[in-house]
């Protein structure tokens, strides 16, 4: 079998970077535009672990690494390329700045620059000579930025193709190809490997990236899912996105003629304009309730400010019916606008009248009961299939509130005017919501014989659950108020009556699910200043009912349903089905998958949402398929969950070639959680050769997170081939030796000037190289039992053997992976809480601000819970060891060790100098006093401590270490030109 790249290494920091880069994207990522699906993983990320599995690791890491970047246009050449690509010029005094402090530079090339000043001297502009060679200049100062700053100005390597007939020389030479495209040397690779086209498959597609990534790069792509919404977006994704022109204008001349039928019925029946012609864009509609102390029907909101930028306000005035009648004030003043904002009639302790100024929990406005047992009955009642709204003794109502109109005006020079603005309703968009209403109630139950709204009924679940409790809705169309009701039946209609072939159906389907998505009673309303819109459904992954919610006009939804596409060449169209993964049948060279967890997103119930709207399109789309969500198939995190996962695995095993390979993503960090998946790919046939760790998830998305480890982590795994039995104890030293080759490797793989690989990093290379000895065996003599095993991993890990094993192939990567600048003597004569500070500085010089690093590392370090003393912060993204400063004097008599060694020495001699007057010489006579004749015995160990914290400096996101780590800088010049 051929040893592959990712078994070997992995350039996990520019893969996470780039990662990250394309997450941030959001709207400009590649597939997002075709619908909403929850945790698409980044394509760099796909294409670069298919790449990483066909390229063969050869006998000089050190060349396969720069060789898998330049193929991936993640070398110095290709950022460089990269940043050309996206023709961003560079301007002349960011040029002149960057290469005035490199003397060698600035001798070549300043002599070009030219500075103008204003009367008073100072600089107006810096300017380059019309024959200064620009482009040399440009890289001469792009070639000083770190990876961060050159990926920024550069497109993303998704978007880029290698054309340097160097560099393919240079791929081509070590690899022996002859390929002059990504796609070729694909081919060419698979042959060479295969004797076939190279055949990828992932089994839980989602939204697709996977199939599509390894479709865009050449492979023969295999694509399925038991979700049809996750069919459909991956079908999408390499017959839309990969679509020819023609294609592309046959959909477009569709979707515009679905529109524009739509849109000649909207204004037919005269239900969004005013009479001077301006036409809504937004409606804002909020709950209402009766307060249970005074009768006063209350309208809930959280808040009364509409918009932040327009400064729009609704202020409500008592009526004679026992209520309230809402006035918009648009320029409130910042008073007005204060006020607003606490006026809000839900909090978080319930119903607040304005009138009585009595607060009802919201438990108790449900008429929610607690028997005897403790169990609560949720007290509201449960709509029925054939309603739409709410019957007039249920607890909540709604009503509209504010509508926010266009006003268009043809300028003399022929351009239009367009002046948003918002007000109450009057006396025509009451008329106009009772024309909706009438609309709907004479014709909703044809539309539901016709599929032309949702009839299908909300199944019970953990997400589900809450619609019925906080609302009594149990179908899916009671989601939607009557105009969205209206709008969306007229969107089916006409799709049935343009869609003249069948990927037409499927086309329609996605823009109505986006129409969906963005127009339901869930779609929050966005008051921001740079917004004030309507937003999705679904922006976290949850189904989120709304006391205030937003509806689309229809030129609002046409943002939706005109979904973006972006063109890309593929060369492979692929093959997408719907099918359970258990009973999957399609051979693969590689299975690349993404599997359901424990604590997954609920994706069978989320999807119904879609589903309800489609279930005829998809049937027309697809005939071949189903168009339910299959939950009773769906990978539960339940008492099944095991077996599930393992029957799935065993069968890809059966469908994977004997050079082949998996790759399994995941999120956690837990051992126990290792524990299990490696007993379940174990039990499937599958034995572990490899595993990387690559942040994919922005700051805001929180899709899942480990406690430890944020990101996903790639398991690379083969098909079990051994008939070995080994005992437990033959395995320590297996695995003692397989963490250090590892971490060895990594490290010599690794530069200080930009580093790959952090702490996590070693760790799950130390989980992996466990899990590689344990899994390289048939059996191990103790475990005889794997059901016994797993479940023990499961629900009483600190008895699991395997639980054990990673726990200690953690601790010895933990210790035998040095900060930088720290060596192995230094290292030995710390104690236990000297070494979870350094360590602990060292993550935060990685970026890292987890909890749970620092718990990681109290653990290993064998500190009682004294150490969160040192802790400046224990937030939980946002932790972090207090400073020099921070610590100043003060012992620590919990933490063992910690007060009496030369760390602590240090630490103080920083402080003192910092303190005292900013005089590092007072830092330096601090040191001697307290080490006295050991200070000339110590000295090089001192040196080594300040260098270590003096690099502190050049981090832009440890600002608050930089005047301690400054100070440490000048100390140890002084410590370094002092003699005896």
């Amino acid at each position: 079998m051929t040893t592959a790249f990712i078994e070997k290494q992995f350039p996990v920091s520019k893969v996470s970077k780039e990662s990250y880069k394309e997450r941030k994207a959001n709207n400009g990522q590649t597939l997002t535009g075709l619908g909403k699906w929850w945790g698409r993983k980044p394509l760099i990320l796909c294409r670069a672990t298919i790449l990483g599995c066909l390229m063969p690791a050869s006998d000089n890491p050190a060349r396969d690494n720069e060789i898998f970047l330049k193929i991936l246009s993640m070398d110095e050449e290709g950022l460089w390329l990269r940043k050309e690509a996206a023709k961003k010029s560079l301007a002349a005094k960011w040029l002149r700045d960057m290469l005035m402090p490199h003397a060698a530079l600035w001798a070549k090339y300043g002599g070009f620059f030219t500075v103008e000043n204003d009367d008073e001297g100072n600089e107006k502009k810096v300017a380059l000579a019309k024959d200064a060679p620009r482009a040399e200049i440009e890289r001469a100062a792009f070639d000083l930025l770190g990876y961060d700053e050159k990926i920024a100005l550069g497109v993303r390597p998704e978007h880029f193709t290698v054309t340097s007939e160097q560099t393919w020389r240079e791929i081509n030479h070590h690899l022996g190809t002859t390929a002059a495209s990504l796609p070729e040397l694909v081919e060419q690779l698979a042959q060479k490997r295969f004797g076939h086209s190279l055949r990828v498959g992932d089994c839980f597609c989602g939204g697709g990236s996977i199939p599509f990534e390894a479709a865009r790069i050449g492979c023969a792509a295999y694509g399925s899912d038991l979700n049809p919404v996750a069919g459909l977006l991956t079908w999408a994704a390499i017959n839309v996105c990969g679509a020819s022109k023609e294609e592309l204008e046959d959909i477009r001349r569709f979707q515009q003629s679905v529109y524009d039928a739509v849109d000649a019925e909207i204004r037919e029946l005269g239900i969004e304009g005013r009479d001077n012609g301006d036409r809504a864009v937004s409606y804002l509609y909020c709950v209402e309730a009766k307060c249970p102390e005074c009768g006063k029907i209350v309208p809930m909101a959280p808040s009364w400010v509409i918009g932040k930028g327009t400064k729009t306000i609704v202020e409500w005035t008592e009526n004679d019916r026992g209520g309230y009648d809402p006035h918009v004030k648009m320029h409130a003043t910042p008073d007005e606008m204060a006020a607003a904002e606490k006026a809000g009639t839900a909090t978080s302790r319930g119903l607040t009248c304005p009138h009585c100024q009595r607060t009802t929990p919201i438990s108790t406005l449900r008429r929610d009961r607690t028997d005897q047992s403790g169990e609560v009955a949720y007290g509201l009642r449960r709509w029925e299939k054939h309603e739409f709204e709410p019957r007039p003794d249920d607890v909540f109502h709604e009503r509209l509130y504010a509508v926010k109109y266009e006003h268009r005006e043809v300028l003399p020079n022929g351009k239009v005017k367009a002046t948003r603005y918002y007000r109450a309703p009057d006396a025509r968009e009451l008329a106009n919501e009772k024309k909706v209403h009438d609309i709907v109630a004479a014709n909703f139950a044809q539309w539901q014989a016709d599929g032309l709204v949702p009839s299908m009924a909300i199944e019970a679940g953990m997400e589900t659950d809450r619609l019925s409790r906080e609302r009594g809705w149990t179908y899916w169309h009671q989601l939607f108020n009557c105009r969205q009701l209206l709008v969306q039946s007229c969107y089916v209609k006409a799709i049935m009556k343009f869609a003249t072939e069948s990927y037409l159906y499927a086309i329609g389907a996605m823009g109505l699910h986006k129409v969906a998505d963005y127009n339901s009673q869930l779609s929050s309303w966005n008051g921001s200043a740079a917004n004030e819109k309507v937003e999705h459904t679904f922006y976290n992954q949850a189904l989120n009912t709304m006391l205030v919610y937003g509806s689309r006009g229809l030129e609002s939804t046409s943002n939706s349903w005109f979904f973006e596409v972006n063109k890309v060449n593929i060369p492979s169209r692929g093959h997408v089905s719907l099918a359970d993964a258990r009973l999957v049948d399609e051979e693969c060279d590689f299975w690349i998958t993404d599997p359901p967890y424990a604590d997954a997103v609920n994706y069978h119930e989320l999807s119904e949402f879609f589903l309800a709207w489609d279930k005829s399109l998809l049937k027309k789309a697809f005939p071949e398929w189903y168009a339910d969500s299959k939950r009773a198939l769906a990978v539960r995190g339940d008492d099944k969950f095991s077996q599930t996962m393992i029957d799935i695995y065993t069968n890809l095993a059966k469908h994977t070639g004997e050079d082949g390979m998996h790759v399994v993503m995941f999120t956690h960090s837990d051992p126990a959680v290792w524990a299990q998946l490696a007993l379940i790919l174990w039990k499937a046939g599958l034995t572990v050769t490899a595993a990387w760790n690559i942040a994919t998830e922005t700051d805001a998305s929180g899709l899942k997170s480990g406690n430890y480890v944020k990101g996903t982590v790639l398991l690379v795994l083969r098909r079990q081939t051994s008939d070995e039995t080994a005992f437990l104890d033959e395995l320590e030293g297996e695995i003692r030796k397989g963490v250090r080759e590892q971490i060895a490797l990594m490290q010599s793989l690794d530069t200080g000037e930009d580093p790959n690989f952090s702490d996590p990093d070693y760790i799950l290379a130390a989980y992996a190289a466990s899990l590689k000895v344990l899994t390289g065996y048939r059996s191990i003599g103790e475990l005889q039992d794997f059901d016994y095993e797993l479940d023990l991993a499961i629900n009483d890990p600190a008895r699991s053997e395997v639980v054990k094993i990673i726990d200690r192939a953690r601790d010895l990567a933990t210790n035998c992976t040095l900060p930088r600048g720290i060596d192995a003597m230094l290292w030995r004569d710390l104690s236990g809480a000297d070494r979870f500070y350094v360590k602990g500085v060292e993550a935060e010089k990685h970026g890292l601000r987890q909890v749970g690093i620092y718990q990681e590392y109290a653990r290993v370090m064998g500190l009682p819970g004294g150490y969160t003393a040192l802790m400046a912060s224990a937030k939980a993204n946002e932790a972090r060891l207090k400073t020099a400063a921070e610590l100043g004097m003060r012992t620590f008599g919990d933490l063992v060790g910690f007060d009496d060694g030369l760390l602590r020495r240090v630490l103080e001699a920083i402080h003192v100098a910092v303190k005292e007057d900013e005089d590092p010489g007072k830092g330096l006579a601090h040191l001697k006093n307290a080490l006295k004749a050991g200070y000339w015995e110590k000295r090089e160990q001192v040196m080594a401590l300040l260098g270590f914290f003096a690099d502190t400096a050049s981090i832009a996101d440890m600002s608050y270490w930089h005047p301690c780590a400054k100070m440490a800088g000048f100390i140890r010049s002084l410590v370094e030109a002092d003699h005896v």
